[in-house]
């Protein structure tokens, strides 16, 4: 009945913003869904360290593997270790669909030394692939700076900071004096050993007791093993001259076959 007394002129004004109105709605609603959407794509990935061990491993949801290795320029890791790595990967985990790598090269950040929230929003920024389907990613950031919390006495290497991303400090990495190839394999290997959830990252090995390290938690107490804590410590490094990088104790792999690795 209002409708029906209003001047044409009105109407017409009226149905305008009306519809306006509408539009602007449904813009909004759009972006929230947009919003959302995003944050689904990448949850599968903001989990905390450990928690996605048993998916990296075995073949129960996720039948491949896909590794984002992410450097700037002049920070690339080097050919030999990208090759060991695959052999590693390999040898540990159980995909039929295949292990991908994928390297993407990213203007060179700001800000070092970063701390793990500036090395998160790196990620966020740059990381191009995200868990979906039946792939699992897993993302590397070779960094062009060091870690925030490094001394002139003590520096670190790289730090697996959650269920599926690493970051290698490559600045501080490329500054030893020790041998490239032996160090970036070391490393890179030791911190995908935490997202395998070694050692009882989640209270979840099968014997924690018998090789956690009561004075370095989350590292296995075999000194010889992957994951000793100072397998990735520059000072206690192998020699140059010897080219073997530190194994799995025979407990650490029972750990990863119990959660469906090789």
């Amino acid at each position: 009945m209002f409708a029906k007394i209003l001047p044409t002129y009105m109407k017409t004004s009226l149905y305008k913003f009306l519809l306006l109105v509408a539009v602007l709605l449904t813009l909004h609603a759009c972006k929230k869904d947009d919003d959302n959407a995003v944050a689904d794509d990448r949850a599968e990935n903001l989990l905390g360290l450990g928690e996605s061990a048993e998916d990296i491993l075995s073949d129960d949801i996720y039948r491949t593997l896909v590794v984002e290795l992410v450097y700037s320029t002049g920070f690339r890791p080097e050919q030999q270790t990208i090759d060991n790595f695959r052999t590693f990967l390999n040898q540990r985990v159980n995909k039929p669909g295949g292990i991908q790598f994928i390297e993407t090269v990213i203007p060179a950040p700001e800000g070092a030394p970063y701390t793990t929230q500036e090395i998160r929003e790196i990620e966020g920024a740059n990381r191009t692939h995200y868990t979906n389907e039946d792939e699992i990613a897993v993302y590397v950031f070779f960094a062009n700076g060091n870690a925030s919390g490094d001394t002139a006495s003590t520096v670190t290497l790289g730090t697996a900071y959650r269920n599926t991303s690493i970051v290698i400090y490559q600045e501080t990495l490329q500054s030893l004096d020790v041998d490239r190839f032996l160090v970036e394999a070391t490393t890179l290997r030791h911190e995908f050993g935490h997202l395998l959830g070694l050692v009882n990252i989640v209270n979840d090995d099968i014997h924690p007791t018998d090789h956690e390290d009561p004075d370095n938690n989350k590292h296995c107490v075999v000194e010889d093993c992957l994951m000793f804590f100072a397998s990735t410590i520059p000072s206690t490094i192998p020699n140059p001259t010897d080219e073997d990088i530190p194994k799995l104790d025979p407990l650490c792999l029972e750990d990863l076959r119990a959660k469906g690795g090789k």
